[in-house]
C-alpha cells in the first residue's frame, strides 16, 4: 500500500531563501526572505526548504496567488511552473487552443509562431532556472562537509541526506525539461557560486548524459516505490523520468535507447505497488490522491497552495459559454481552453470510449474564431470535485484541490508498448498493456485490439494522456510536429493549418538572456 499522508508542501510556511542570480536581465532572487546561512544553520529548517523546492512546481511565491512572487519581472499570475510548462507542451499542439488572443504571447502559442521575445517561453525558461537555483543551494548547503561543519547529529545528517537526494532528482527533472524544450542551456550545479559568473552553455548531448547520470545515481538512493509520503519522489518517479529520457533519445542525441526505455517502464510496472484506477475520470478529481495509479503528482490544495496556475488554471479556463459551473466545483469560468477538431478526431469511438470527455452542447466543433470560446469543443477532464460530487476545500471556489498526475501507470504501459514496437521489448506484452487501458476506457473488451503499430500508439497516447504535458514531445518524436505531414487548426497561422519549419522543434533561449550572457548561443532559426 502507498502511504497517503498530507503532501509535504500543503502547509508551506512561506520560507524563502535569499539566493544569488546567475542572470542579469531578470531578478531571480526573491525580493524577501532570509539569509541562506541562517536558514541552513538549523537542521529543523531543511524540511521547510524542501517544501519550498517541491512547491516550486506548483506555486509562484509565498503569499498565495500573487503579491510576493519568486521571480521579479514576470507576471506572477501566469508564471507557475506547471502552467507555463503545460502551455508550452499543449497549446502549441492539436490538443488545445486558447481564446485569450489579447494576452501577450498567447497568439504565438496558438499558431506555433514562437519568437525569442515570447512572454510564455521566457516565463518557462526563468521558472526552470529559479527552480534549479533553489535545488543547487539546497544541495550545496546539505553537503556532508557543511553538515559536519555545523555539528549536526548523525540522525539529522541521515534525514537531510535523504532530502538532498530528493532535491537531486527534482533538479534532474528540471534539467530534463530544459533538455526537452531548449536543448542547449546554461549549466550550473552546486559547485558553482551563485551570481559570481555568467554560466557556460552545455550542449544537448552533454546535458543528456548529465541528466542520465544524475537519475541513475538517485535511483539507487531514494525510497522504494510507494513507501514515501504522498507527492514526494521515490524510485518509481526516477524510473519514469529515465523511461521518458530514453524514449526520446533519438530526438535528443540521435541514439536508439528504446530497450532502456522499455526496461525502466517495465520496472515501474513490475514494482507491484501501482494499479490502474478503475474509473478514468477519478484520476482528475480532488480525491485523486487516493488513486493507486498516480506515481508522482504535483499536489494542490485550495487553501494552502493558492495559485492561478496548475489545476486551478485547467479547471477554470476550460469553462465558458453555457457550461454550468456546479459540476466543476468552481465559482467562475475563464472561457479559454478548448480542443481543436483534429484532436477530437483522435477519438474514433465517441460513444464507447469513456475517455471522450468533451462538452459539445453550446459549442461548435470547428474553430473559425480563436477568440470565441464556443468555437471548439470544451474539455471536461479536470474538475474541482471529488468522486461523490463534493467541491474542493476553498469555500469561495477560486482555487482547486485536484492534484496534477505528472506521472501515472498508464504512461508506463504506453511507453513500454511504443518502445517494444520500436524494437526495445515484447510487442505482445505491449498489446496486453494497451488492452488493459482500453478495457478501462470501454468498460469491457469491446475496444481491445489484436495488434498495434506506431500510428496507433501515437493516437492512443493522445486519447489516454491528453492535457497531461506530453503531446508536443510525442509529436516531435513521431516527426509530426513540424512540416505538413500532420496539421491542425491554426498551426502555422492558417485556419486550416499549415507547415511549420523544423527549427520550431526547439524553443528559443529568451532574447533577454542572450543579451545578458555572451556565453550563450541562440538555437538555430531564431
Amino acid at each position: 500500500m502507498k502511504l497517503r499522508t498530507a503532501p509535504l508542501y500543503a502547509g508551506l510556511l512561506g520560507l524563502a531563501l535569499s539566493l544569488g542570480s546567475c542572470f542579469q536581465d531578470l531578478d531571480l532572487e526573491p525580493p524577501y526572505g532570509l539569509n541562506s546561512e541562517v536558514v541552513y544553520a538549523d537542521p529543523a529548517n531543511y524540511i521547510n526548504v524542501l517544501a519550498k523546492v517541491y512547491a516550486g512546481l506548483a506555486t509562484t511565491g509565498n503569499d498565495g496567488p500573487a503579491g510576493s512572487g519568486d521571480i521579479a519581472g514576470i507576471d506572477e499570475g501566469f508564471s507557475s511552473y506547471l502552467r507555463v510548462l503545460w502551455n508550452l507542451q499543449t497549446l502549441v499542439t492539436d490538443e488545445a487552443i486558447c481564446a485569450w488572443e489579447q494576452d501577450p504571447g498567447i497568439p504565438e502559442l496558438n499558431r506555433v509562431t514562437i519568437t525569442a521575445l515570447n512572454e510564455w517561453n521566457q516565463a518557462m525558461y526563468y521558472r526552470v532556472f529559479f527552480q534549479l537555483t533553489l535545488c543547487n543551494e539546497f544541495i550545496r548547503q546539505a553537503s556532508d562537509a557543511k553538515m559536519d561543519e555545523r555539528g549536526f547529529s548523525a540522525a539529522d545528517q541521515d534525514r537531510i541526506r535523504e532530502m538532498r537526494n530528493e532535491v537531486r532528482f527534482l533538479r534532474a527533472l528540471s534539467y530534463y525539461h530544459a533538455l526537452d524544450l531548449y536543448g542547449s542551456v546554461p549549466f550550473v550545479t552546486e559547485d558553482d557560486i551563485p551570481g559570481a559568473f555568467l554560466p557556460e552553455q552545455i550542449n544537448r548531448a552533454d546535458l543528456f548524459a548529465w541528466v542520465e547520470s544524475e537519475l541513475l545515481a538517485t535511483a539507487d538512493l531514494l525510497r522504494e516505490p510507494g513507501t514515501h509520503e504522498y507527492a514526494r519522489a521515490d524510485k518509481a518517479a526516477v524510473w519514469m523520468t529515465l523511461a521518458k529520457l530514453y524514449l526520446n533519445a533519438e530526438v535528443y542525441v540521435g541514439q536508439n535507447r528504446y530497450a532502456d526505455a522499455a526496461t525502466y517502464a517495465k520496472r515501474v510496472i513490475d514494482a507491484g505497488v501501482y494499479s490502474l484506477e478503475p474509473n478514468y475520470e477519478h484520476l482528475f478529481l480532488t480525491d485523486n490522491d487516493q488513486s493507486n495509479e498516480i506515481i508522482f503528482p504535483v499536489a494542490f490544495n485550495g487553501n494552502n497552495t493558492k495559485t492561478y496556475g496548475g489545476t486551478t488554471y485547467l479547471v477554470h479556463a476550460s469553462i465558458g459559454g453555457t457550461i454550468p459551473l456546479e459540476p466543476y466545483g468552481v465559482n467562475s469560468g475563464w472561457g479559454g481552453l478548448r480542443a481543436t477538431p483534429q484532436f477530437v478526431d483522435q477519438f474514433t469511438d465517441s460513444v464507447g470510449d469513456g475517455r471522450y470527455l468533451f462538452v459539445k452542447e453550446g459549442q461548435s466543433r470547428n474553430i473559425d474564431d480563436i477568440a470565441e470560446f464556443t468555437d471548439g469543443y470544451a474539455v471536461a477532464k479536470f474538475k474541482n470535485v471529488d468522486r461523490d460530487g463534493n467541491p474542493g476545500v476553498d469555500p469561495v471556489g477560486d482555487f482547486v484541490d485536484t492534484d496534477f498526475p505528472l506521472y501515472r501507470l498508464a504512461d508506463a504501459y504506453l511507453m513500454y508498448a511504443e518502445a517494444a514496437i520500436r524494437g526495445g521489448g515484447d510487442v505482445g506484452l505491449g498489446v496486453n498493456y494497451v488492452n488493459e487501458l482500453r478495457e478501462r476506457a470501454y468498460g469491457d473488451a469491446s475496444g481491445n485490439v489484436a495488434s498495434i503499430d506506431l500510428d496507433f500508439i501515437l493516437a492512443e497516447r493522445c486519447r489516454e494522456l491528453y492535457w497531461e504535458i506530453g503531446r508536443r514531445t510525442d509529436l516531435i518524436r513521431f516527426g509530426r510536429f513540424t512540416g505538413d505531414e500532420y496539421v491542425w487548426a491554426f498551426k502555422g497561422g492558417a485556419p486550416e493549418g499549415a507547415s511549420i519549419p523544423n527549427y520550431l522543434n526547439l524553443y528559443p533561449i529568451p532574447a533577454s538572456d542572450i543579451i545578458a550572457n555572451p556565453n550563450l548561443q541562440q538555437n538555430t532559426g531564431y
